[in-house]
């Protein structure tokens, strides 16, 4: 499986992406300033202000990048035909995501569910989108008879929720651990699902 960032020479926003995220992660983003995030770029701080005309605009920008590659991440799991290894794909692509970017993981929790958040609007539409990915992948998983007396949009949503969380509790407290590891214990959650009343 090749990993969540673009090889080759990275691109300004990718750049921007990277940098914003190592700062956020530090200071938080009220704490960061476009011309730390331009400095550690290594851009013009025009160039961020062009591009993206505040660091509010930077930001919201950064929210739509990372989901954008999140969610190509997990489609990958809409092309495997079985349904359980389409599910572990899924999980798997959202544990190598969040692994490689831990910061993102961060930047989704504290202002996903922030009321009301600064990007709750962008935040919500982009939370849709990756749920929609999950809810196909878990239809399928409902269509085999695997998931049983779990309402198909319920279960997407507590996946999402359930990835968000484990993978940010992995990489803060239990980096020892390895990524298959991690992927197993939240695939024995799927598979609860899976045990309720037929």
């Amino acid at each position: 499986m090749t990993t969540a960032k673009t090889t080759g020479k990275p691109s300004s926003k990718q750049k921007l992406f990277d940098a914003a995220l190592r700062l956020i992660g530090e200071r938080g983003a009220a704490g960061v300033t476009v011309d730390q995030i331009a400095a550690t770029a290594g851009v013009a701080k025009g160039t961020v202000y062009y591009n993206f005309g505040s660091k509010d605009g930077l930001v919201e920008a950064l929210l739509r990048h990372g989901v954008d590659l999140l969610a190509a991440q997990l489609r990958r799991a809409e092309a495997v035909p079985d349904t359980e290894s389409s599910v572990e794909t899924l999980v798997d692509g959202a544990l190598l995501f969040f692994g490689e970017y831990p910061e993102f993981a961060q930047l989704l929790v504290s202002e996903m569910w922030r009321t009301p958040g600064q990007f709750h609007g962008t935040l919500s539409l982009l939370r849709d989108d990756i749920v929609a990915i999950v809810k196909r992948v878990l239809q399928r998983h409902a269509d085999a008879g695997r998931l049983c007396g779990v309402e198909v949009g319920t279960a997407s949503a507590a996946l999402f929720g359930t990835l968000l969380v484990v993978a940010l509790d992995w990489q803060t407290f239990q980096r020892q651990r390895s990524r298959e590891e991690v992927r197993e214990s939240v695939m024995l959650l799927v598979r609860g699902m899976g045990r309720g009343k037929r």
